[in-house]
């Protein structure tokens, strides 16, 4: 099976070398890091064992060609480049996973190709990119996998178990838009109040950051835990986030919310993606993982203000700090 990885950052150069090492025939797409990997290949520093293995390495699709299964681990914020990249690899048989984060990824690959074509994939991993060709793997790995708008098809189950035989557990959803919101329990707290923990839990009540002044450091998961105040915070948004995704008919206890913060507790200091690329002054997927599923909890009438506070709080953040 030919596998193509577009966006080889943290979660693609994981997966692409676990199922590289396992002995599948992997492509990566690389730009500024091709040099490196291309010489020195993915090094992955994990508690599991530390490996190093040597994919193949393109500077531009069309160097790879139509491949059976290509995974997606771009930021959402690059889908513009959707259109650009993938049709190269993408032939009337291809899978195309899209391992990104939040709401809409999927819908964007369908204005492109066919929904059959088209399956999600959630990542349940912390990873960090150190240095070019090399990942930290501090803790989980699991992958979840669904059909966009369908049933799961046997592709898909043949999918999990060629990720599973690389050591990576995986699990086939029957509704994928549910997992996303499970997902977003998760995410929408720690990412964002990760970030908002720099403008401090005073600006997050009034919901905006006056000025350019009182931007500081960003919170890892164990600061937001270890402080009462920023926990009761990740609680409650956890709930909100609970609360749109039944009204929208997704189906999720309520008991998610203490299950994640209990299995948070666990991965000591770590930085949410969001964190990083604010730190970084890159784009914050604010449309994937904030935006689009405020406007969806709108839809339904849910009552989300936290959510609706940090939405403003972490767009008017982004735009403080490009001016700095």
């Amino acid at each position: 099976m030919k596998i193509g990885f577009v966006g080889c950052g943290a979660v693609g150069s994981y997966y692409g070398a676990r199922l590289s090492r396992a002995g599948s025939e992997v492509h990566f797409l690389l730009r500024s890091d091709y040099e490196v990997v291309r010489r020195s290949g993915v090094q992955i520093r994990s508690p599991q064992g530390d490996f190093r293995v040597q994919p193949r390495c393109a500077r531009t699709p069309e160097e790879i060609g139509i491949c059976d299964v290509v995974l997606i681990g771009l930021k959402a914020t690059a889908n513009s480049e959707f259109p650009k990249l993938l049709p190269p690899l993408v032939g009337p048989k291809t899978a195309i996973v899209t391992l990104q984060n939040g709401l809409g990824n999927e819908e964007a690959l369908a204005r492109i190709f066919p929904v059959e074509q088209i399956v999600g994939g959630l990542c349940f991993v912390c990873l960090n990119r150190i240095e070019p060709g090399v990942i930290a793997h501090l803790e989980h790995g699991l992958v979840v996998l669904g059909e966009f708008q369908r049933w799961p098809e046997p592709r898909t189950h043949d999918l999990a178990t060629l990720i599973r035989n690389s050591g990576v557990p995986c699990n086939v959803s029957e509704n994928l838009a549910r997992a996303h919101w499970e997902k977003l329990v998760w995410n929408i707290p720690f990412n964002g109040l990760g970030v908002a923990g720099s403008a401090g839990h005073e600006a997050l009540k009034n919901g905006a950051v006056q000025g350019d002044s009182g931007i500081g450091p960003c919170l890892t998961t164990a600061d937001l835990l270890k402080d009462p105040v920023w926990e009761n915070e990740v609680r409650e948004l956890m709930l909100e986030v609970i609360g749109a995704a039944n009204k929208l008919g997704h189906a999720i206890p309520t008991a998610l919310a203490e299950k994640q913060i209990t299995r948070t507790r666990t991965m000591g200091a770590y930085r949410a993606s969001t964190l990083i690329d604010f730190e970084h002054r890159k784009p914050l997927e604010l449309e994937s993982l904030f935006l689009e599923p405020l406007r969806q909890a709108r839809s339904v009438s849910a009552q989300t203000p936290r959510l609706e506070k940090l939405c403003s709080l972490l767009s008017s953040l982004e735009q403080t700090e490009r001016k700095l």
